[in-house]
């Protein structure tokens, strides 16, 4: 399966029978990120988690309370 990053264009092939294909065949709101981008979104995440002013904010919600 040919994919395209969202951030640099560049092409790669994965594997039909990878589960990361599935998910790109099966759900349009998954995007595919190259190895070079994600690592690199990876360290500057890493770093301003480092900082101490970055805060991610997750839902307090569980399934139990749907």
């Amino acid at each position: 399966m040919r994919v395209k990053c969202v951030l640099c264009d560049q092409l790669n092939v994965i594997d039909d029978e990878s589960l990361l294909a599935k998910r790109l065949r099966n759900r349009p709101i998954h995007t595919y990120m190259c190895d070079t981008c994600y690592e690199r979104i990876a360290e500057k995440t890493k770093a301003r988690l480092a900082t101490g002013k970055f805060r991610i904010y997750r839902s307090a919600t569980t399934h139990e309370d749907w």
